[in-house]
């Protein structure tokens, strides 16, 4: 980085204005991404990312699942009703 010369207080004063006001800039973006990452990290919405990604998941399944289960399913039946 090469050094600025500068030829009066109100060219360096200027320049400290604009490094202020990005500083502050910087800080609020932080502080914004703190709170958007502390109000995405509670219980409820772990719980329904976990739930969700899950749900996708079966959902995209559910004929394999079914196909899998309904032969157990009504053989249970078949077995019930003749007492076993």
């Amino acid at each position: 980085m090469e050094k600025k010369k500068y030829s009066s207080y109100a060219e360096l004063d200027r320049d400290l204005e604009i490094l202020k006001l990005e500083k502050q800039i910087n800080y609020q973006k932080l502080v914004l991404s703190f709170q958007k990452t502390k109000e995405s990290i509670t219980p409820q919405k772990i719980v329904n990312g976990f739930v969700s990604s899950y749900t996708e998941y079966f959902s995209n399944s559910y004929v394999k699942i079914l196909q899998s289960v309904l032969p157990y399913v009504i053989g249970w039946f078949i077995n019930k009703k003749r007492g076993n």
